[in-house]
């Protein structure tokens, strides 16, 4: 195989997607990406993992690669499980080479734990305003001089991630703090997750939006086989949950729920994969699975 030609003046770098939950951060990162990576809900604390998605192209002439990380939510850790995941969002940090901090127009300046975290960072900071498409002038106008007498950035940005209002403007401040190096990844990559992570991502997305309270939050997809045939993909899947209680639920009566959970699953699935799925589901009980570290590393909480 033919090595490609990379060019000397080759830029390259890590962009770091952080904030509270629920501030936008998967849809910003979706949009920035141009694919649907990050599951998104209504819920605060959907995303779990460190989520990468890889861009590609040439800017003014030079070749670029830019390799943006969506996080979970920051957080006052109460479960080994939210442990691991602000471990994921300090790893995120450590590597950034450009970090946007998203808050977002109804934020109550409550953010200390997150600004505790950029406070001695080094890396240039891009500071997102998100939502402003519910605010009016005046609100956005207060907000940006809030953050600007507040806060320590290069610049406060107000967009609208999911109208896609002032995005197209965050690319090219980006592309400006990049160093040129090399790409980190091939540059046929769009992601450094594979398939079958996006497989449990898809059915716990479903969790999240047919059920309600402490279910979701109780839940836990692992894909125990992924199997790629010339017609179909076959995908089975273990859904872990902490009680016997949360089971009946999940399960709904004589199991419409969880069947109702299984269809809009496939169907996401087979968009995400452009293939037919066939998907069995099975539901575990493994109690405080949450705060057993030898259960999160098997999860792929490490």
């Amino acid at each position: 195989m033919q090595e490609e030609i990379i060019s000397p003046d080759h830029k390259a770098g890590f962009i770091s997607i952080v904030g509270k939950p629920n501030v936008g951060k998967s849809t910003l990162m979706n949009i920035l990406v141009g694919e649907r990576l990050s599951i998104i809900t209504s819920k605060a604390q959907t995303t779990r993992h460190r989520i990468m998605g890889i861009v590609n192209g040439v800017h003014e002439g030079t070749d670029f690669q830019l390799v943006y990380s969506d996080t979970p939510g920051i957080i006052k850790p109460i479960y080994e499980l939210h442990k691991s995941m602000m471990h994921f969002v300090h790893g995120s940090l450590e590597d950034a080479d450009v970090i946007l901090f998203v808050t977002d127009i109804f934020e109550k300046h409550d953010e200390d734990d997150v600004i505790t975290k950029l406070q001695h960072t080094e890396t240039p900071i891009l500071l997102i305003i998100n939502k402003i498409d519910l605010a009016t002038p005046e609100q956005i106008e207060e907000k940006v001089s809030y953050w600007k007498e507040n806060f320590k950035a290069v610049e406060v940005i107000p967009i609208s991630a999911l109208h896609q209002q002032n995005v197209d403007g965050l690319f090219s401040k980006i592309i400006g703090f990049l160093p040129v190096h090399h790409p980190y990844f091939p540059k046929d990559e769009l992601t450094d997750k594979p398939e079958r992570f996006f497989a449990a991502e898809i059915i716990r997305e479903k969790i999240f939006t047919n059920y309600t309270k402490e279910v979701p939050y109780s839940c836990e997809v692992v894909i125990t086989s992924f199997k790629e045939k010339e017609d179909m993909i076959v995908v089975s899947a273990e859904i872990y949950v902490e009680r016997t209680t949360q089971r009946a639920i999940l399960l709904g009566h004589k199991g419409e729920r969880i069947k109702k959970v299984g269809i809009e699953a496939r169907q996401e699935m087979e968009n995400f994969f452009g293939k037919k799925i066939f998907l069995e589901q099975y539901i575990r009980v493994e109690p405080d699975w949450r705060n057993k570290r030898q259960k999160l590393e098997r999860f792929g909480y490490e």
